[in-house]
């Protein structure tokens, strides 16, 4: 129990100095995972998109294949993307293995299938009716899918969100393609695993703290784009129920 006590008062002290390598380690992770996040959404929204408003030979495979790598352990993509990227690969020749660039594409690929999934369903789960009422009055097939997505657009955000959390709370992808080392490739979530297997409770609870302010963050906001998912429901039907 002391041991515990001790490493919160060390953990709190490091925080509230700014330690200069918890620091770094949590801005490398931030700029990693949001880096990740923006290159996944700018895949995953518009695949999403096409897969949602087109109807091809194999779509509800595609859609099991999807949901499928939800789950997929990030040590899986870890290991696909460590054989692509070592210097024995096929993309060896990019020099991406051990570096924060060949993080951001472990954590993308290990994202894009949970937020094109969640991007599918967010514009399924728009009513029909709306898509109706606009080729009714003439829309083009590009305005109906631009107001679609209009409609969809606080579920989708939500959708990067989670990307997001998802990201930076990982850990195999971040071990294998960064290798953890010091100062260069090292995040919170492998800073922990390494510190708390050397014994170093205080630095390993003040890495902690800070991954899970950053997951409150995460919620906080999910929970700002629900509310304001509802609001806009609301007013869709007829305005709040008095």
């Amino acid at each position: 129990m002391d041991e515990i006590t001790q490493g919160i008062v060390q953990a709190i002290d490091l925080i509230v100095t700014l330690n200069p390598e918890v620091m770094q380690i949590a801005a490398l992770s931030l700029y990693i995972s949001l880096s990740a996040t923006i290159l996944a959404a700018l895949i995953a929204i518009p695949a999403g998109g096409f897969i949602h408003f087109h109807e091809f030979r194999g779509k509800r495979a595609l859609l099991i294949v999807i949901q499928t790598l939800y789950s997929v352990p990030t040590v899986v993509v870890g290991l696909v993307i460590y054989l692509l990227i070592s210097k024995s690969g096929p993309l060896g020749i990019l020099g991406l293995l051990f570096t924060p660039q060949g993080m951001i594409l472990g954590q993308t690929v290990l994202i894009i299938p949970i937020m094109m999934g969640l991007i599918i369903s967010a514009l399924s789960g728009i009513d029909r009716s709306i898509s109706d009422t606009l080729v009714a009055l003439g829309a083009t097939s590009f305005q109906k899918i631009l107001e679609i997505l209009k409609e969809a657009r606080y579920a989708i955000l939500s959708a990067v969100v989670l990307g997001f959390g998802r990201a930076i709370a990982e850990v195999g992808v971040a071990m294998m393609i960064g290798g953890n080392i010091r100062g260069h490739t090292r995040v919170l979530t492998t800073a922990i695993t390494l510190e708390t297997g050397m014994g170093n409770f205080g630095f390993s609870i003040a890495l902690g703290i800070i991954l899970l302010i950053v997951a409150l963050i995460v919620v906080v906001i999910l929970n700002l784009i629900t509310s304001g998912l509802s609001s806009d429901s609301q007013q869709i039907v007829g305005g709040p129920p008095g």
